[in-house]
């Protein structure tokens, strides 16, 4: 596994030939010597052993205090260390003698300092023998540890095919989830711990590769200190060449880790499609039970209703049972009193035996009418029965009825939870595939294109039936491609492009980086640049700029509708989160300074909008053909851009940029033609100016943001522009077709680009910042030819090239405030 410090180019290694004194001329054994070893003399000897080591090289210079003389150099060699100092009196030694002529003693004196030399150069070879082997044992070490770390990167890979194996068996057992749901819960709690384990496992590794890439650091400065110390023994031409070699093989290095961010980034597009995919299949279960838990509900009202009218129903028995029991106890009261008066008629008075008969006929007739009623109230009392019975059906009913709503109502809260989690995961993955899309495209130095389309609006409900523009909703698709039917032929005819002839019954496909359909809100359509705006305070070049027609909604995406803060635009957007970045970021001890310009390119003509000595008697001159002030475009060696005599104001927060805003927005030129109200007659450039300083680090940063909106091309057929307006039209059209040459020889890679055709290409002149261009469409039928114009020349800008941005950041000086002009 690759270090940390791979991706850093080679520092080249620019030492001096070793050099000598007199002694140069003097013969010295040149097999002893390998001049492509380095030694370095910071590790000589230590501190511990130093009384040994001035022992030692007493022996070398020649003492005989203990009684023997000095033995071969291979013997001494092994116990005897050298100090930087004691190497430089050996070098600085001069010969002693009182006779200059004696050659015998000068001999000898030669022979013992060539002798010292030996010594002394064996020594450095085998301490340099000792480095080299120590160098080994750490490189064994590395290989070690990136076997390892490659072992735990299959392991992962295998339990993430375990994982996904689940997955699947998950999917199969989704028609049985009443029977296996026991078994599903099961499989997820080991599912979990696995991926807990998993998790735990490339935390350990992770560890792992963070001790190693210390150590490997480590190593690699304590082998750079050593070879700083010993670069005196390389030539100059030698060292050239490693340093391009290296240069070469970090080129190579930043080529394969390309491939694989490229690889990286088809496999997050391939499980995000598998996301989306069970995301769907979820969504069908969900639906499917939602569905028979509306049925069950249903049942169980028409059972609650059934149960509620056999209830009233045992009521009303009830109390006709009452009754007929209250009409039989009056009966019988009755049925007695006739007999106490029968018997008393018998006693008292003796009347006739027909009066007699005709009671009893009576009691008779009342003892029939008392059967029946009793025959009534059985059979009341058996419908009663009846009626308890069916209660005690329904009840049991209901309450399989509310068991089943429990267990369907808990199955769709787990279907829910899945539901979310692959929500989360498809939503983390959008995330992933933007931060390498983006990564791309800054190591391609592309510049960066989002589509816009504007809702219909009232003028255009006449041709609302007929829709020309389309969304691909594959997941590959989906947000990022847009297509144009074209349901007629027709000719169209831009002032910034030729005669373009689109056959009828064509579809027309693109795909960008992201494209808005016309229900989406401003603040949607800010979170994607958040991140762009983000790097200006961060030190880089920004640009934003929207391109479209006259009438697409380019002033809208960028300044958006005064007063609504529902409808703000980029601009006013961006500004709110530079400013609570900026107060975010004091904690940190960076302090921000920020200042802001605005122009109007009108005719070919640069307006300051801030300018205080501006007045309408300026505009009038300037529309008259009269010149006013000139301001020239200035580019600097480090590709920076200025505007000579430009107004530039320091702000502290954003009301003070939206006074200004205002103030620019009503010097700016706008004027009314047949296709938009309020069209805008002039390019508009917004300028922040970024100037950080950290107290802590003295690190100091600069960054620009440029926000512009672009006058829109227009059809003089459509506009009817006449005096003044034709005037506005020509020269829009003629800066936007500058425009489009500068991006088609960008995109071919021309030796010569026509910035200088325009002032406004001239102004957009740079290739080291993070650029960003919005092109705005409009689904009106009739528009369709300048749509598709607007979509191809996007297309282009979409592939074109123009460098990779460059953080500008440097160490505080004593003046850190920013110059314009």
């Amino acid at each position: 596994m690759a270090s940390k410090n791979q991706n850093k180019p080679p520092t080249p290694n620019f030492t001096n030939a070793p050099t000598s004194s007199s002694n140069n001329e003097r013969v010295v054994d040149e097999g002893a010597i390998d001049k492509r070893r380095k030694i370095g003399f910071g590790k000589m000897v230590g501190p511990a052993n130093s009384g040994r080591t001035r022992q030692a090289f007493s022996v070398v210079n020649g003492g005989h205090e203990n009684g023997g003389p000095p033995s071969s150099a291979g013997s001494e060699c092994g116990s005897i260390e050298f100090t930087k100092e004691d190497v430089e009196a050996l070098l600085n030694e001069k010969m002693k003698g009182k006779n200059k002529f004696n050659l015998k003693e000068k001999c000898d004196q030669m022979m013992d300092y060539i002798r010292k030399l030996r010594l002394c150069i064996k020594w450095f070879q085998e301490l340099e023998g000792s480095y080299f082997l120590e160098q080994e044992k750490l490189r064994n070490l590395l290989d070690c540890a990136e076997r390892k770390c490659n072992e735990l990167e299959v392991l992962m890979k295998n339990k993430e095919e375990e994982l996904n194996s689940i997955i699947m068996e998950l999917r199969k057992n989704c028609a049985s989830l009443h029977e296996k749901l026991t078994k599903e819960e099961s499989d997820k709690s080991a599912a979990m711990d696995s991926l807990t384990r998993e998790k735990e496992a490339r935390l350990v590794a992770e560890r792992l590769q963070a001790s190693l890439s210390d150590e490997l650091g480590r190593a690699q400065r304590d082998h750079l200190s050593a070879s700083q110390k010993i670069t005196s023994l390389n030539d100059m031409y030698k060292r050239l060449q490693e340093y391009n070699t290296s240069l070469q093989q970090y080129n190579s290095k930043l080529q394969t880790e390309l491939a694989t961010v490229n690889e990286a980034l088809k496999r997050v597009e391939k499980e995000k499609a598998a996301v989306v995919e069970n995301l769907s299949t979820l969504r069908g279960h969900y639906n499917v039970l939602q569905d028979q838990l509306t049925l069950t509900r249903a049942s169980q009202d028409e059972a609650l209703k059934q149960r509620e009218a056999l209830i009233s129903d045992v009521v009303c028995l009830r109390g006709e049972l009452q009754q007929a029991r209250d009409d039989r106890d009056r009966h019988l009261s009755k049925v007695e009193g006739l007999t106490a008066e029968v018997v008393k008629y018998k006693e008292c008075t003796g009347k006739s035996f027909a009066e007699l008969e005709n009671l009893s006929v009576k009691s008779n007739e009342l003892e029939a009418r008392c059967l029946s009623q009793s025959d009534q109230i059985k059979e009341l009392q058996a419908k009663l029965g009846v009626a308890e019975k069916k209660l005690q059906v329904s009840d049991l009913t209901a309450m399989e009825t509310r068991t089943e709503y429990e267990e369907q109502k808990k199955l769709i809260h787990d279907l829910q939870n899945h539901l979310a989690d692959a929500e989360i995961k498809i939503i983390e993955g959008e995330k992933l595939r933007k931060k390498l899309h983006n990564t791309i495209l800054e190591l391609k130095g592309n510049i960066r294109v989002f589509c816009r389309v504007r809702p219909l609006l009232a003028d255009d409900a006449a041709a609302a039936e007929t829709k020309v523009i389309s969304y691909p909703t594959s997941t590959e698709s989906l947000g990022r491609a847009i297509d144009l039917m074209q349901n007629r032929a027709t000719c169209q005819v831009s002032g910034a492009y030729p005669m373009l002839l689109i056959p009828s019954g064509q579809k027309h496909s693109f795909t960008f980086d992201k494209v808005f359909m016309p229900d989406a809100s401003q603040q949607e359509v800010f979170v994607e640049i958040s991140q762009l705006v983000q790097s200006a305070l961060d030190g880089y070049k920004v640009c934003i700029f929207a391109y479209g027609q006259t009438g697409s909604g380019k002033t809208h995406t960028m300044m958006g509708r005064p007063g609504n803060p529902e409808q703000k635009g980029l601009i006013p957007r961006s500004l709110e989160q530079i400013f609570e970045t900026r107060q975010s970021l004091k904690s940190q001890g960076w302090k921000y300074e920020m200042q802001v310009s605005m122009l109007e390119i009108y005719n070919e003509t640069i307006r300051d909008l801030l300018s205080p000595n501006r007045s309408c008697s300026d505009v009038s001159r300037t529309e008259n053909g009269i010149a006013g002030k000139q301001y020239a475009i200035k580019h600097d060696a480090n590709g920076n851009t200025h505007v000579s005599d430009l107004t530039i104001v320091d702000v502290r927060s954003t009301r003070e940029v939206s006074y200004l805003l205002e103030q620019a927005a009503q010097s700016r030129s706008v004027g009314k033609t047949q296709m938009n109200e309020q069209s805008s007659r002039s390019h508009f450039v917004f300028t922040l100016r970024i100037s950080g300083v950290n107290e802590s680090t003295e690190q100091q940063v600069q960054g620009v943001l440029n926000l512009i909106d672009l006058a829109g091309s227009e059809r003089l057929s459509k506009s009817g522009s006449t005096g003044d307006r034709l005037k506005e039209t020509q020269a829009i059209n003629k800066s936007l077709s500058s425009l489009s040459d500068v991006i088609f020889a960008l995109a071919k890679k021309e030796d010569h680009v026509p910035f200088r055709n325009s002032k406004l290409t001239y102004l957009l002149q740079g290739g080291d910042s993070k650029t960003l261009m919005f092109v705005n469409i409009s689904p009106d039928p009739s528009s369709l030819g300048e749509s598709l114009c607007s979509l191809r020349f996007a297309a282009r800008v979409n592939a074109c090239e123009i460098g990779i941005p460059r953080r500008q950041t440097n160490m505080r000086t004593s003046d850190s405030r920013l110059s314009y002009g």
